[in-house]
């Protein structure tokens, strides 16, 4: 059976970075999980995710750490699951969040975080406080990774992220709207992540069998399912980037061009965390984020284009949005935020 989900060559790098002076390390480990490839210079550019999950699998024991030996603490084995069972108690997803900074804080040295209220909105904001410099975005992203996973589980969906700015230069991989969203800005002033606020008043869906189950399926649970976008929400999605807005179908007529029942359609979608709403509002920000950031087209005109017959509707959607009037979201962004 052909593997749909992969993951970009840098997260493996990634885990196996502690390993840098040991070449015979790495190789047992990237043979451990089925990775042909000797050195890491000889791995392709992607790595299918049960190959990454093994890895993952392997460099966790190798390292007595499941923070990948990143950190200069790190996490003592059986630490995730301790966190996880604390975090199923919490009555909503905004309570767990909070909760889960602190509990990995018993832990991490190098990076820690906080949530903090702006205007009603929900802000994470992290500091990397590490002494090793290049770590800064490879700690920084995999922290986030575990954190947002892990609230993705608890609400038992896709959780959007609204806004994104990182304190560090893009770090290559590729994946950086797949993973953190439409509007995310790196070489930021301070690394902060705004999550929908909707999905944090969610109520925590797991209980301690589905918790079982969880740790058993991880590393795909965190790293792997909420983050690839694959199945019916990916195809949704690429219908619509194939045509302008004014030609997007109804969900009706996706149903019938996939050969599924409406029902079907949107059990499919709901499965995988989404809603044919959520998705096409999801591209109407993404369309709007690029035209401001990368042309010098009038605000009228891109609102337009993202299906606003007045700019002043669209003023107001975009400040719902992002907190910011499309003029100094642009103006922000020109002044490297």
């Amino acid at each position: 059976m052909k593997e749909k989900h992969s993951v970009s060559s840098y997260f493996a790098k990634v885990l196996l970075y502690s390993f840098g002076e040991q070449p015979l390390s790495i190789q047992r480990l990237l043979g451990e999980a089925g990775i042909i490839a000797g050195t890491l210079n000889e791995l392709p550019v992607r790595v299918s995710a049960k190959e990454f999950s093994a890895l993952w699998l392997a460099v966790v024991q190798a390292r007595r750490d499941e923070f990948f030996g990143l950190d200069s603490h790190g996490m003592p084995l059986g630490s995730f699951a301790l966190i996880c069972r604390g975090l199923i108690q919490a009555p909503s997803v905004e309570k767990a969040l909070s909760q889960s900074l602190a509990y990995f804080q018993l832990f991490l040295r190098d990076v820690e975080g906080e949530v903090v209220i702006r205007d009603k909105r929900r802000t994470v904001v992290l500091r990397y406080t590490g002494a090793n410099e290049y770590l800064r975005a490879v700690v920084t992203e995999t922290f986030l990774v575990l954190i947002v996973g892990l609230m993705c589980w608890l609400a038992g969906r896709r959780i959007h992220m609204t806004r994104v700015r990182f304190d560090f230069p893009p770090p290559g991989h590729g994946d950086e709207q797949l993973l953190w969203g439409s509007d995310v800005v790196f070489n930021a002033s301070s690394t902060e992540i705004e999550l929908d606020p909707e999905c944090l008043r969610l109520p925590i869906s797991p209980d301690r069998a589905s918790l079982y189950t969880f740790l058993r399926n991880a590393p795909q649970s965190v790293f792997i399912r909420f983050r690839n976008r694959e199945g019916y929400s990916a195809r949704v999605h690429q219908r619509l980037q194939s045509c302008s807005y004014d030609l997007w179908p109804t969900l009706e007529q996706l149903a019938v061009e996939f050969a599924l029942s409406l029902s079907s359609l949107r059990r499919a979608l709901t499965r995988e965390g989404f809603s044919y709403q959520q998705i096409k509002d999801d591209m109407r920000r993404s369309i709007a984020f690029e035209r401001l950031r990368d042309t010098s087209m009038s605000i009228a005109d891109i609102a337009q284009e993202v299906g606003f017959r007045e700019p002043s509707a669209f003023h107001r959607a975009f400040k719902q949005w992002t907190g910011l009037s499309p003029g100094a979201f642009r103006q922000q962004r020109g002044s490297a935020i």
